[in-house]
């Protein structure tokens, strides 16, 4: 019997819903939907500054009201975080974290001394100023009650991985390079788990088989890799999508106030039209 499709749609609850998020999700619901799968709806809220509750409604309402259902229940992310922690207790187990206690601008300083600043998919690159302290050096700070970030030792995560990783992208296998994202911090104190964390460890507990989401995330999925590796989980397929754009031709974005779905319903549009808007590949002038 054939393995069974699962997709998924994951937004967070930073902001209302725009067109960009429409086309995302009912190209996963109808590949899901084709394929006689399954299609998933899952929050990553696990920011507690940015996420709200109402954009977590007002996401419900949006995809009921253009016609995309899901199977199951919604997986909220604040909900789990011992589910995250656990991660981040077997992955400090193997050596394979260690405590960051440097700020923002004490990683500016360090790079401004190195006199150059290499960045990566994620901005500048950590220059691993804590990670050459000493086991006795990080206890010490930690029992003195400073605040710290858990941060990949990626060079030791690497090692674990002997040798190149891979995934598939629309069927053609494509060459992993980790590296590039540095010493990523994976939990901090005002988020408990980052984003990457997260994203791996619920794919593999759902069951998501084909990720399909936006090409702005093809570079994590260096990372993902990397973490699904590290932690036995399985390696699904990715299908990564054009980025939907304004007719400015920037990339829709919350930050730069794109119409959003309760909007253009507000404004009367039925939701067949919404979706076929969210079907072109730039949004009509004037919405």
């Amino acid at each position: 019997m054939a393995a069974t499709f699962v997709t998924r749609f994951a937004p967070s609850p930073t902001g209302q819903l725009h067109l960009g998020h429409a086309h995302s999700a009912l190209l996963g619901w109808r590949a899901a939907r084709q394929a006689g799968g399954r299609f998933l709806l899952r929050i990553e809220d696990i920011d507690p500054v940015r996420c709200r509750p109402e954009f977590t409604t007002g996401i419900l309402q949006d995809l009921a009201w253009l016609g995309i259902d899901w199977d199951g229940p919604v997986r909220i992310q604040s909900g789990h975080l011992p589910d995250y922690r656990a991660v981040l207790e077997k992955l400090s187990g193997e050596g394979l974290l260690y405590p960051c206690f440097c700020t923002r601008a004490d990683i500016a300083r360090e790079v401004a001394a190195i006199g150059h600043a290499p960045h990566g998919p994620d901005g500048l690159l950590y220059p691993g100023t804590c990670r050459r302290l000493s086991a006795a050096e990080r206890a010490e700070r930690i029992e003195a009650g400073e605040a710290y970030a858990l941060r990949l030792d990626m060079e030791a995560a690497l090692a674990r991985a002997k040798g190149p990783l891979a995934f598939l992208e629309h069927g053609r296998r494509l060459r992993c390079e980790p590296a590039r994202f540095g010493d990523v911090v994976l939990a901090r104190k005002d988020t408990p788990a980052s984003y990457h964390l997260c994203v791996t460890h619920d794919d593999a507990l759902q069951g998501v088989s084909c990720i399909t989401r936006a090409v702005d995330l093809l570079p994590a999925t260096d990372l993902h890799r990397l973490l699904q590796h590290l932690m036995g989980w399985p390696a699904p397929r990715y299908a990564h999508h054009p980025l939907r754009l304004g007719p400015d031709g920037k990339r829709l974005s919350k930050r730069d106030k794109a119409p959003t779905l309760a909007a253009l319903r507000e404004a009367g549009h039925s939701p067949e039209a919404v979706r076929a808007m969210a079907a072109a590949p730039q949004a009509a002038a004037g919405v």
